[in-house]
């Protein structure tokens, strides 16, 4: 601790001058700096650039006429003739032209016009630089387009002298920032390391990347970077499920596959914007089961409601392998009449965060929304609930019957803001049990690109929050709009634990087509929690594999717990199961026998001795919490000789089947072209009202011509 009287004596006390030792030293330093100063040269890299030769002509005729050496214009002509000679000369000795074999002289840089050299725009040098990053990104695209058009039509420049030059350049750089590239910037606005207010400006991180050129007036307008190059790449934030492909199972060691039907169709939708756009799809974006069950079928429904749905099993030869079968399983759900059709009670929950300020998200999600309001009935609810850095209700619940109401709210969503979907949900929620419909569809329908940062984001926090609510009895549909932040995971997850449906809506045609087309089956549930479960006979086959819903898997104990979600099917869904079979003794087994305890297979004396498979549907009425179940034995009975011999429906969705295992790149179909498959779709195609079966022939087109294995 120092004492005030100590510091009063050390002010009082006087400073020592300096000795002279220490003068010597400081004058020794100033004029180091001096000299060092005076030896800088503006030209950070090269050698020193010379007189060009005009400026070499002007300097000789300016001595000449400074002494006065010619005096008529007869004396002038003379003097003019050596002055070209010279010029000649000096062309010849710094840039020789190239003459060829031919006898032809090539152009040289030189020879070449100064026009070609495009003019350059470069910010004044005392811009601010604490604009923000959006728009200083604009000025520089602005800038290059700017360079590009002066380029065409302005004529170049004609040099300045090195004097003036060189003047220039030392007015528009400071001493101290010559070492490093030059950085312009106001007082106070640059800290240390060229950053201001914690950014690292756009231009000056271009210039501390740009190289020097030996032209110093070129040094401190560098050259614009390609507009490629400028232009960051747009960061595609695109979350999707990964998976492995289903394996082979051994019958003997596993003979029962179980799993949730799946009546979704986003995969199909997203690998067809993909390939429209000129690229294969993620392997991982194509669930083959979405594409086989994107069309509709005409297989046999039920005759009443009290059976909700029909099953229909065929075993046929496998296109791709002639060793092997498929086992075909088709199931229709009961068709509600539309007079039949119970009330709706219907909460739009609308994404209108800044993420969905794109033409193919907000904008299309409107228009999809209209056309879903256009066929609600007068007596049906509406309710509109949008969410950004927060949720709100944009319109209480409504009758059908006031639709200009419902659609004025509608087109007057406008999108900004992050995205606290967890509070829409339970918004969403909270306004369908108010106006809840006993016996009739009560159901929140979610639009997003599913991008959830705000609350709860993880998505097992959100599947949790999803199945306390669906215990309400209100189910919820997920639609995915847009691209590069499409959050498809989330929205299988909370789509598959909601009792709902999740489609991706890339096209107002696409968005006809489950809100219009298909309103019945995406509104109106027949059956709940609905899986399936295969028993497979070793006595008959050695092997099988599920062709796709491998997301969908299900442990063999979860078919009789009716505690276990699964899928739903609405009226009029048709589902496809395919499954890829090897016959006891066909050779086609991939799966080494055991050479020691192999496992034993004796059914002497028991009865279905002869059966395929053993397959089993459970399922619950959609206000029911108890399942009920629905048994088909597979046999010869099932069985039709060759492929052709299938039903249209079966050949066409074995097609959709095949294109898929072959966008996902699987050893299966590694060796099946896309010719044979557009060959088996062609004359499957049948009925095509609506005209899915001709894009769907259009897009095995596209990827035959961007693929590299046909």
């Amino acid at each position: 601790m120092v004492d005030d009287n100590e510091l009063e004596r050390l002010r009082d006390l006087a400073v020592p001058a300096p000795d002279g030792e220490a003068k010597a030293r400081a004058l020794a330093a100033a004029m180091h700096a001096f000299d060092w100063q005076e030896n800088i040269s503006i030209a950070t890299q090269g050698t020193a650039a010379g007189l060009r030769l005009t400026e070499r002509a002007q300097k000789l005729w300016r001595k000449i006429m400074q002494r006065k050496l010619i005096a008529t214009p007869a004396i002038t002509a003379l003097v003019a003739l050596p002055i070209a000679g010279y010029a000649a000369f000096e062309i010849l000795k710094e840039q020789p032209p190239v003459i060829h074999g031919n006898g032809k002289i090539t152009e040289t840089v030189a020879d070449k016009p100064a026009a070609q050299r495009p003019a350059i725009n470069q910010p004044a040098i005392n811009e601010p630089l604490a604009a923000a990053p959006a728009k200083e990104k604009k000025a520089d695209a602005d800038s290059e387009r700017r360079v590009e058009d002066e380029a065409q039509v302005a004529p170049a420049s004609p040099p300045k002298p090195a004097t003036e030059v060189d003047s220039l350049a030392k007015q528009e750089m400071a001493p101290e920032a010559m070492p490093a590239p030059p950085a312009p910037a106001e007082s106070g606005q640059l800290a240390a390391g060229g950053r201001a207010n914690g950014q690292a400006p756009a231009a000056a991180m271009r210039s501390a990347q740009m190289p020097a050129v030996a032209d110093s007036k070129l040094m401190v307008q560098p050259l614009p970077v390609p507009a490629d190059q400028m232009q960051p790449q747009e960061e595609n934030r695109d979350r999707i499920e990964t998976f492995k492909t289903n394996p082979v199972h051994e019958t003997a060691q596993d003979p029962v596959s179980t799993f949730s039907i799946d009546v979704d169709t986003a995969s199909y939708s997203f690998v067809r914007r993909s390939l429209k756009e000129g690229t294969l799809p993620d392997p991982d974006t194509v669930r083959v089961e979405e594409m086989i069950n994107y069309f509709p079928y005409d297989w046999k429904g039920p005759d009443s409601a009290a059976t909700p749905f029909n099953s229909t099993v065929t075993v046929m030869p496998t296109p791709w392998n002639e060793r092997t079968k498929l086992m075909h399983v088709a199931i229709k759900g009961f068709d509600v009449k539309p007079a039949e059709q119970p009330k709706a009670n219907l909460v739009f929950l609308i994404d209108v965060s800044g993420s969905m300020d794109e033409p193919d998200k907000l904008p299309l999600l409107k228009s999809a929304f209209r056309l879903l309001v256009s066929k609600l009935k007068a007596d049906d609810t509406v309710s509109i609930v949008t969410y950004a850095g927060n949720a709100g209700t944009v319109l209480m619940p409504t009758k059908g019957a006031e639709k200009q109401k419902i659609l004025s709210a509608i087109d007057n969503l406008e999108p900004g803001g992050s995205t606290a979907g967890e509070a829409g949900i339970k918004e969403a929620y909270k306004l369908a049990q108010q106006s809840f419909v006993k016996d009739g569809v009560n159901r929140v329908m979610l639009a997003t690109d599913g991008d959830f940062n705000v609350g709860q984001t993880d998505d097992e926090d959100l599947k949790r929050l999803i199945e306390s609510e669906r215990k309400t009895g209100v189910f919820l549909s997920v639609f995915g709009f847009g691209r590069g932040n499409l959050n498809d995971q989330m929205m299988q997850t909370i789509a598959q634990n909601g009792n709902g449906t999740a489609a991706y809506i890339d096209t107002l045609a696409e968005a006809e087509k489950v809100l219009v087309e298909d309103a019945s089956s995406t509104l109106f549930t027949i059956a709940k929690d609905v899986k399936i479960q295969v028993e497979f006979n070793p006595a008959t086959v050695s092997e099988y594999r599920l062709v796709g819903y491998e997301t969908r898997a299900l442990k063999r104990e979860d078919f009789n717990n009716d505690r276990i979600d699964a899928g739903d099917i609405g009226s009029g869904h048709s589902v496809t199961a395919v499954y890829e079979i090897t016959p006891k003794g066909s050779g086609a087994e991939q799966v080494d026998p055991l050479r020691y305890g192999q496992a034993k297979v004796d059914n002497g004396g028991v009865a279905n001795a002869g059966e395929y498979a053993f397959v089993k549907i459970r399922y619950k009425l959609p206000n029911e919490n108890i399942s009920k179940l629905i048994t088909t034995p597979v046999t010869a009975a099932n069985e039709v000789s060759s492929f052709d011999e299938a039903g249209s429906d079966q050949r066409f969705s074995v097609a959709v089947a095949a294109f898929g295992q072959k966008l996902r790149d699987e050893d299966q179909t590694a060796n099946f072209g896309y010719d044979r498959i557009l060959e088996i779709a062609n004359a499957a195609r049948g009925a095509d009202p609506f005209g899915y079966r001709a894009e769907f022939l259009s897009l095995v087109r596209l990827a035959s011509s961007l693929g590299t294995n046909k």
